[in-house]
């Protein structure tokens, strides 16, 4: 039971910002990279402490954690902890990789199930994102954590989402208005396919089937106002220049 109120109350000073308060529960349910038998918030946490490491300086026992997740086989306790899993690796990588990972575990078969997961989710990306510069589309995932957020009832997380999107700017126009109307899976599909790379070759990278693919892309024709995957590149091109 202490373990369980540790773990709850991690999550509500994480939801307020209390970062150093959140890493001392944090550590409290075990050392970075562990994961104690029969102690379940160790791994249902794993989130919470992941992002407690990153926002307190703790980048080291953070990435630690996401690896030690990975290498002892979280991912396998449920399809949530699947997609925990990835998010956190995502988190804790400072390579471009870690835009890929973000898009597995935004787009998890998972996510609907848990939307507070994939909010959470999405203000990381999009943090990522606007960190790393590309502000379009870290508006787009911000705008759907601050969404997600908002009907679940959680006001502190859609503030701090909110806060996160105003530091991206503001929409430049019409063009980049209908952008905001993609997923974030389908957004990284666009940009794939206006390289002129086909339905196989964007599957393989985002472990997707071409079938899948192909779904995702008749779905973000009428999101564009386009009729073709011709028209993909100019669309895109539009959006840029409106910023």
């Amino acid at each position: 039971m202490l373990h369980h109120v540790e773990g709850a109350a991690l999550a509500g000073l994480l939801a307020v910002g209390e970062y150093h308060r959140a890493w001392g529960f944090a550590i409290g349910l075990g050392a970075p990279g562990s994961f104690p038998p029969y102690v379940h918030e160790s791994f249902r946490c794993l989130l919470d402490v992941v992002e407690a490491g990153m926002a307190t300086g703790h980048a080291d026992e953070a990435r630690r954690h996401a690896l030690a997740a990975d290498a002892q086989g979280v991912r396998a306790v449920s399809p949530r902890m699947d997609m925990l899993t990835t998010a956190v690796l995502a988190i804790t990588d400072i390579t471009a990789e870690a835009d890929r990972l973000f898009t597995i575990a935004s787009a998890h078969p998972a996510a609907p199930a848990f939307p507070f997961d994939q909010a959470r989710i999405s203000l990381a990306h999009g943090r990522w994102l606007r960190r790393h510069g590309d502000l379009r589309r870290a508006r787009v995932a911000l705008t759907r954590a601050v969404d997600q957020f908002d009907r679940l009832g959680t006001p502190p997380w859609a503030e701090r989402a909110a806060h996160e999107r105003s530091l991206a700017g503001s929409p430049g126009g019409e063009a980049d208005d209908r952008l905001r109307h993609l997923t974030e899976q389908e957004l990284r599909i666009a940009e794939l396919a206006a390289t002129g790379l086909s339905n196989k070759e964007i599957g393989a990278r985002l472990y997707l089937s071409p079938r899948t693919v192909g779904t995702h892309l008749y779905r973000i024709f009428p999101k564009l106002d386009i009729t073709s995957r011709a028209a993909l590149r100019d669309a895109l091109a539009e959006a840029r220049s409106d910023e």
